[in-house]
């Protein structure tokens, strides 16, 4: 795959196409400058144009960035992703306060002036959306940031927020930010995640709205790296060790033994094959990572194939 190959999806308030792969930011450091140069240069170098950061992410991936862009002098054909008002270990932060202070401190350390979508990293069901979207409206009219979006939201509370935005004037969120993979958790891998079963999926194919989906190969469950009998990474067994994934993982590696993939590719590919647009945020190590999680742009799956992957359908 060659520069300015990679698909795209639009996003409402963002000039130009979002990359359907989006860079994750938490494998980069100020520390290790030549190695963040080779993945975001790779990453450029395949068509890519998005990268994900968050203000809980901390300063070292955000610095490497900036010093990257301000390098390569190319801020103006990215789009960059910031998230904030994340919860701290006093509880909950969604206030005007914390959404404004993080989002300063974000673009301090990226060395620019804006995001181009501002997302809140996590909700409080217990502050009204008038008062979030209102919040954001200033980030908006401060050219803080293009476009707004959120993570680890229901369905339920982003609709409200939506239909409080369109009947009161205000920007909206433009898209939504949950996991999405193949592989289905057993229960949050973090403190108020949120994953999309089977009526989250349901809402995006009614609403249309894009999702970016953070862990979208499910922690490299599809690798090979995991198995029934091998219980070193709790955190694996926790999230993902289940009768029904070793199914789907078993299926995977079928398929993708009869289309010449891997099963990490099929699993991608699942995500991204959605009947609404998608985008997989991911975490590559090194080009060669990188590289193979773009193998997942080329397979083409039919929705009966997708369907029996997610265990929707015998066969």
């Amino acid at each position: 795959m060659t520069r300015n190959t990679m698909s795209s999806v639009r996003i409402a308030g963002i000039d130009r196409p979002v990359s359907r792969l989006i860079m994750g930011s938490m494998m980069l450091h100020e520390d290790r400058m030549e190695h963040a140069i080779e993945l975001l240069d790779a990453y450029m170098d395949v068509g890519g144009n998005t990268i994900d950061t968050a203000h809980v992410y901390g300063a070292a991936g955000k610095k490497a960035l900036g010093r990257w862009m301000q390098q390569r002098r190319n801020r103006s054909s990215l789009t960059l992703i910031g998230k904030g008002a994340h919860p701290d270990e006093n509880g909950p932060r969604m206030t005007l306060q914390a959404m404004e202070q993080d989002l300063h401190e974000s673009l301090e350390r990226l060395q620019t002036d804006y995001v181009d979508i501002y997302m809140l990293h996590r909700d409080d069901l217990s502050v009204s959306v008038g008062y979030i979207l209102e919040s954001l409206e200033r980030q908006i009219e401060a050219g803080r940031c293009r476009a707004l979006g959120v993570s680890n939201w229901t369905t339920m509370r982003l609709e409200e927020a939506n239909d409080y935005a369109l009947s009161h004037g205000l920007t909206g969120f433009a898209c939504n930010s949950p996991n999405l993979s193949l592989a289905k958790p057993n229960e949050p891998r973090w403190a108020g995640c949120v994953s999309a079963d089977g009526d989250y999926v349901a809402w995006h194919e009614r609403s249309q709205l894009p999702l970016l989906s953070w862990s979208s190969q499910a922690g490299g469950f599809f690798t090979g790296r995991y198995a029934p009998d091998r219980m070193d990474d709790q955190e694996a067994v926790r999230v993902y060790y289940s009768d029904a994934n070793w199914e789907r993982l078993r299926r995977a590696r079928q398929l993708a033994e009869s289309k010449g993939y891997d099963a990490n590719s099929i699993a991608l590919s699942y995500v991204l094959q959605q009947r609404f647009p998608t985008c997989a945020i991911i975490g590559p190590n090194s080009p060669a990572e990188l590289h193979s999680s773009l193998r997942g742009l080329e397979v083409e799956l039919t929705q009966k194939e997708a369907d029996w992957l997610d265990l929707l359908v015998d066969g």
